[in-house]
């Protein structure tokens, strides 16, 4: 009886790692940051992610000297570079000067979805 457990216990402690779902390790811009004019932005994830369900969607938050009602979705081009893990996020221009909010999602092998976000600043 004893051994069932163990073997039970055993299963569960390899399985265990599988369950991990992706998590992004860095960031150009780093969250809250305060930059010069960025040319791309770039997400770098803990394991490759599937292009096809993965993405981003940039906002202007606040421009200096005008009132925003809301945010202004900015025009980007998401591709992920040849290490898998890295997000390319292309600008169509580049970016004025203001507050962006930058909302990701990121898929991996697992099929799991994982989301998050950060702001950051350019002078």
């Amino acid at each position: 009886m004893r051994f069932g457990y163990l073997v039970a216990g055993a299963a569960l402690m390899i399985a265990a790692p599988a369950l991990a779902h992706v998590k992004l390790v860095s960031s150009t811009p780093a969250a809250n940051a305060v930059v010069a004019a960025p040319s791309k932005l770039q997400l770098v994830f803990s394991e490759p992610v599937v292009a096809k369900f993965s993405g981003v969607d940039l906002e202007m938050t606040e421009m200096p000297g005008m009132k925003m009602t809301s945010p202004h979705k900015m025009q980007v081009s998401v591709s992920v570079a040849g290490d898998g893990k890295t997000m390319v996020v292309a600008l169509a221009k580049p970016l004025p000067r203001g507050a962006y909010k930058l909302v990701w999602h990121a898929v991996a092998s697992d099929t799991h979805r994982v989301e998050g976000s950060l702001s950051f600043k350019v002078k």
